[in-house]
């Protein structure tokens, strides 16, 4: 056989990028496995996300937020799952030609995934490496040899092989067929792992009976949900509760083990907490309304519920830490996660009265965990990128010159109280109801300030008051409605809130970067 002959032919192209892809297959289901021993955090796919999200510009993620909404994170896994796919494609078929080469690039691609893991904010250190070297070793290896079962094998000195003739066809199929076995019962296993590894924290959140809290909220005022159909329940079941964070994983920590560090300028003595001890404080109730500083004028990122926790305040003010105003030397606190996300709040705020909380119940319950169980913070009037740090684990008092969150080092706001927004929920934007009475209503929010107006506009006529639903209290949204004489023909219906401060919602529109979306919202409807 000559060297021309010996070289491998395009019939074999589609069995070169079907090894690739096994090969692939194989190393995330090896990797994930590992990952189930080490922690979920440090799979590839997972760190590679991560390490993109933080590296995505904010306009970018604002987009995706936007656009996927709460489904962000899957899109995003999805993309990186075929971005994979087709590097593996095309590894198999450079390996048909050169398989060290492609063997090689297999492992370059553990090398980016261990290098990903290890550098993230969330790193235990080196193990986190181990899920993507071991599944790219154990990659490599299976493309290596799935490759040598392509290349022509010399034929008979009497024979003469045919184009793609001479290939190893049993060897190659019964490789393929281990590969694909052996994929199947790393990913089995990396799901057991995985689910083992956060069966204590499920177990503690079973267990906990949250203690009856010493100060109690108020019922809900009979009039503060319409019965109107299409406006948002007024509190916010806690399936339906919207979730925007940059946790890929969803963190499950052991209500038992979890620990609170509170340290830093202005504490006279450092303190950890564990959870029993925070259960022992005393707790408060409060309905809060949290919104996302990702929700654009009439957008879906707002919710109301009804937490439990303590005073973050009143556990301040014994430590010794005093607000700048009271010649306190922190005027950040910042908030760490245990996914790795800093959080910064200004302290004046923290500690001006508002019901600023570490949360551990939500609506009747302890949080659940994509919510931050055991332990998250809940600051009415501030956005949650400045407020709102789920699975918490440290408390540090600092200066706002001293150190950068991770949201302000990507563009965004180091300071954003919630602007006065409203929005209407019925009719939805497109909708043809009949003409005659229409039931326009929604909901307005302005945290820690409170509604005391609501207005509506019917295409540029002028502005009608809507009538308010009942107060529960002005860290809580409100309700409203307003019965149109709607006409036949095609309408805009916009709405304005105006805040207890005598501050009207401007109607200058401005994206959510840095701080906030602002303008009106407004449908289009059509009356038959």
């Amino acid at each position: 056989m000559t060297e021309n002959e010996r070289k491998p032919t395009k019939a074999l192209l589609p069995l070169a990028a079907l090894s690739g892809a096994l090969a692939g297959l194989a190393a995330l289901a090896v990797a994930e496995a590992v990952a189930g021993g080490v922690r979920p955090q440090a799979g590839p796919v997972v760190a590679v996300g991560g390490a993109a999200i933080d590296r995505t510009p904010a306009a970018v993620k604002d987009w995706a937020i936007r656009h996927f909404g709460t489904d962000d994170k899957l899109f995003l896994q999805l993309g990186i799952l075929a971005v994979l796919a087709l590097f593996a494609l095309a590894l198999g078929m450079v390996a048909l030609r050169f398989r060290r080469t492609g063997a090689a690039g297999v492992l370059l691609f553990g090398v980016v995934g261990a290098v990903a893991a290890t550098g993230r904010p969330d790193s235990t250190g080196i193990t986190d490496a181990l899920p993507s070297v071991a599944g790219a070793v154990v990659g490599a290896g299976v493309l290596y040899v799935l490759a040598g079962r392509l290349r022509p094998q010399v034929p008979a000195a009497d024979t003469v092989a045919p184009p793609g003739a001479g290939w190893d066809r049993r060897g190659f199929v019964i490789a393929a067929g281990a590969a694909a076995v052996g994929s199947a019962g790393a990913g089995l296993l990396g799901r057991s792992l995985s689910g083992a590894g956060g069966r204590d924290a499920v177990a503690s959140r079973r267990n906990l009976v949250l203690p009856t809290p010493g100060s109690r909220a108020r019922p809900v005022p009979k009039g503060a949900q319409l019965r109107v159909p299409g406006v948002s329940p007024f509190i916010t079941p806690n399936g339906d509760f919207y979730r925007v964070d940059t946790a890929l994983v969803v963190p499950k920590i052991d209500a038992t083990t979890w620990r609170l560090r509170v340290h830093g300028q202005g504490v006279r003595r450092p303190l950890t907490l564990t959870f029993d001890d925070l259960l022992r404080r005393d707790l408060v109730e409060r309905d809060i309304t949290l919104t996302c500083v990702s929700n654009e004028v009439g957008g879906p990122y707002v919710g109301n519920a009804r937490w439990i926790g303590v005073q973050l305040a009143d556990l301040l003010a014994e430590l010794g830490v005093k607000p700048p105003s009271e010649g306190g030397p922190a005027d950040q606190l910042v908030a760490r996660s245990v996914d790795g996300m800093t959080i910064g709040s200004p302290v004046e705020d923290l500690m001006d009265g508002r019901d600023a909380l570490l949360a551990v119940g939500m609506n009747g319950e302890p949080l659940p965990f994509a919510h931050g169980f055991p332990v998250r913070m809940v600051v009415p009037g501030l956005y949650g990128f400045v407020s709102a740090c789920k699975w918490i684990k440290d408390i540090e008092l600092t200066t706002f010159d001293a150190y950068d969150p991770y949201w302000v080092k990507r563009g965004w706001a180091r300071r954003a109280p919630i602007k006065t927004e409203s929005r209407i929920d019925t009719p939805k934007p497109f909708a043809r109801p009949r003409a005659g009475t229409v039931m326009v209503a929604g909901v307005a929010w302005a945290q820690h300030r409170g509604i005391d107006r609501v207005e509506v506009r019917v295409d540029d006529g002028p502005w009608q008051e809507a009538r308010l639903a009942a107060e529960d209290t002005r860290d809580t949204w409100r309700q409203w409605s307003f019965p149109w004489q709607a006409t036949k023909g095609g309408h805009t219906l916009t709405v304005r809130a105006t805040d207890r401060t005598g501050a009207l919602q401007t109607a200058k529109r401005a994206q959510t970067i840095p701080d906030g979306a602002s303008g009106r919202h407004s449908v289009v409807v059509t009356v038959d």
